[in-house]
């Protein structure tokens, strides 16, 4: 296994953009452009392995693997008294559990989420800056 098979390399379609972006979150920023769905593939693993030697060369610790990565399905988030209570009381008026409303709501914005503004993408082949 290569050290570039611990991340995730993500290539999707950007309606903004109009055109494939290939992106490595976790590793790097910015992300990979073009008209070619496997060409951006290809020269996204290759960004990928040189964003790997950069670390390296550099002495600096990877950071952790992104590919394979178990979820447990909880996660912990801090929102606040008033929210806490307006989910609340929200999650009463229909009926629910604050877990079922809030994990609804989570999933109808995940839906919407990205739909009106798309992230900004950074193009070309940003790089960790070099300490010399």
């Amino acid at each position: 296994m290569k050290q570039s098979d611990r991340y995730l390399k993500i290539v999707e379609w950007s309606k903004e953009d109009q055109c494939y972006v290939g992106t490595c979150p976790g590793l790097m920023l910015g992300g990979i452009h073009g008209d070619n769905e496997a060409k951006v593939y290809k020269d996204l693993c290759q960004t990928v392995e040189e964003w790997i030697d950069i670390y390296q060369e550099d002495g600096e610790p990877l950071p952790a693997a992104t590919a394979g990565k178990e979820y447990s399905g909880k996660f912990v988030v801090r929102v606040g008294k008033e929210l806490h209570k307006a989910l609340a009381v929200d999650a009463l008026r229909y009926g629910e559990s604050l877990n079922s409303f809030c994990v609804h709501v989570l999933r109808e914005e995940r839906a919407q989420y990205g739909k009106n503004e798309r992230q900004q993408r950074i193009s070309g082949r940003a790089r960790p800056s070099r300490k010399r």
